[in-house]
């Protein structure tokens, strides 16, 4: 099984190519540039890089947030479209989970942290139990202090509001605090892949129709709006 797998919830953007026993092909870019201007030309180029063509993909994985608003609409979007074009399904993997299965060998309680501005993260915990990834409570949008409540025992934070926040949680937690490496604080696409193989060989996968993001909070434009009705 050949999946291909987008990544666009956060500043970075990643396309990746998998099957079940290996990474094909993958391209990562961070920048402050909009994923619509790469996007499609990122997918093009890893799918060439793999010798495959795009009928030759059994399906599409993407994150479907927490995360930027935008880029995970650029990303869905992308995705849903090539999925109907070829008539593959597709598969919407959490940005948290993705995140965490990036630092999934750690003995330690591992959460996961992404910015969500307006001094906001989102957050979702996790611990590496008998070669799986178990999920301890829901995906949530948290202040950086309320992230870390009940928290104490060793846990390792990764994501970029791990980084943003980094003095945050030194200062509250001290040496139960430990940080991923740089490089893990960036969600690749082939992990988003890994983690969708097993649902795809299931069947479990999305109704496209009906597949949005998982935003989990409200738009700033939709919060400016509640707060202007508010008012009056």
């Amino acid at each position: 099984m050949k999946i291909l797998a987008v990544d666009t919830a956060t500043k970075s953007c990643s396309v990746a190519i998998v099957d079940e026993e290996s990474l094909l092909a993958e391209m990562t870019v961070v920048n402050e540039q909009t994923h619509s201007k790469h996007l499609l030309e990122m997918i093009r180029f890893v799918i060439k890089l793999s010798g495959f063509n795009i009928s030759d993909l059994d399906g599409f994985a993407v994150t479907r947030g927490p995360g930027s608003f935008t880029g995970l609409r650029i990303g869905i979007s992308s995705v849903k479209g090539l999925a109907a074009a070829q008539g593959k399904p597709i598969v919407g993997v959490s940005s948290l989970d993705a995140l965490a299965r990036q630092v999934s060998f750690s003995p330690y309680l591992i959460s996961s942290l992404i910015d969500a501005r307006r001094d906001e993260v989102y957050s979702s915990r996790y611990r590496f139990k008998d070669g799986n990834l178990i999920k301890e409570g829901k995906e949530q949008a948290v202040s950086p202090g309320d992230a870390l409540d009940e928290i104490n025992e060793p846990c390792i934070f990764v994501g970029s509001g791990a980084v943003l926040y980094r003095k945050v949680i030194k200062d509250k937690l001290g040496e139960y605090a430990y940080f991923a490496q740089a490089y893990e604080n960036t969600i690749r696409a082939s992990t988003v892949a890994s983690l969708s193989m097993d649902r795809f060989e299931k069947g479990d996968t999305e109704d496209a129709e009906t597949f949005v993001p998982n935003y989990i909070r409200k738009s700033d434009a939709q919060l400016k709006l509640h707060e202007k009705k508010g008012h009056n």
